[in-house]
């Protein structure tokens, strides 16, 4: 089990049981050998009620969501196009779809025993709106790990707190079954424009492919950076471990120390009592030797 598999097994955990199945897939990855895939698997956080019930729709309902996605394309293209005519016509199919969608999602968490809201369900129907908007909300939404609900401002897509959210694919994997999927979508327009280009000169092909050069070289130096990130992100996770571990064997010990210093408190506390009721004792025996004495 890689990190991709075990993170897609994770958040397709209940909700109540997301905490235990991270900590036992991140010692599995440890004992495969895993050191940076266990890290960084318990850095994932647990999803909102609104998220996981987007994560379970997008694992039960990929067809429909790719629908809702498929929308989202049309709806870029007639605004970008100013079909006006075109916009009018998609926005009811928006609404419909959005409809289908949180009602099939309510009757999934019903199935799963989770009681939907009508908070969480107003977040779900954004987050899904969100996807439908901006196209890297639509492959986060699709990938199945959010872990807070989204919603589209009208600059950019937003957590439940309401700060920017980075629904941007991070991992290569993530990016290339995007590309994959976004190919197959547009397979037959993709072919209908190659067929209509115009035969390419020495100059333009030249030209093309130096910019390709200059592009892969600027994304190499783009994941190098990243991955460099990443990690001192880990290294930094790891040294944070190792610090929360001494610093529990060290509380751990402090509270075994306050124990036995109680104890000891406890027992001299005795002792004392004890070696109080002996002086006064021999004090009362010091007084009646005395009148006996005296009495001679």
């Amino acid at each position: 089990m890689d990190f991709e598999e075990a993170a897609g097994t994770l958040y397709a955990s209940s909700a109540a049981d997301f905490i235990a199945t991270r900590n036992e897939l991140a010692k599995q990855l440890k004992a495969d050998g895993d050191q940076l895939g266990s890290t960084r698997l318990k850095a994932l956080r647990k999803p909102t009620v609104a998220a996981w019930l987007a994560n379970l729709v997008a694992r039960e309902l990929p067809d429909e969501l790719d629908d809702l996605l498929a929308l989202g394309d049309e709806f870029r293209q007639a605004t970008a196009d100013l079909d006006g005519d075109r916009l009018r016509e998609l926005t009811p199919k928006r609404h419909k779809i959005l409809d289908q969608l949180a009602t099939s999602a309510a009757k999934l968490a019903d199935r799963e025993g989770q009681k939907v809201s009508a908070d969480v369900a107003q977040k779900l129907r954004e987050t899904l709106d969100a996807a439908l908007v901006d196209p890297a909300a639509g492959e986060a939404v699709r990938e199945g790990r959010l872990d807070s609900a989204l919603r589209h401002v009208g600059f950019g897509v937003v957590d439940e707190t309401g700060a920017p959210s980075n629904v941007t694919p991070l991992t290569e994997e993530r990016r290339r079954r995007a590309e994959e999927r976004r190919r197959a979508r547009s397979a037959d327009v993709k072919t209908a424009k190659k067929d209509e280009k115009p035969e390419e000169s020495a100059a333009a092909k030249a030209k093309r492919e130096k910019a390709e050069r200059e592009q892969e070289e600027r994304e190499a130096a783009e994941k190098a950076e990243a991955r460099q990130e990443l990690d001192d992100a880990v290294a930094a996770a790891e040294e944070a471990e190792g610090t929360v571990a001494e610093l529990d064997t060290q509380l751990t010990e402090a509270r075994d120390a306050l124990v036995a210093a109680q104890e000891a408190v406890h027992r001299i506390g005795e002792e004392l009592d004890e070696a109080r009721k002996a002086a006064r004792a021999a004090q009362k025996e010091s007084r009646e030797a005395r009148k006996r004495y005296n009495r001679l």
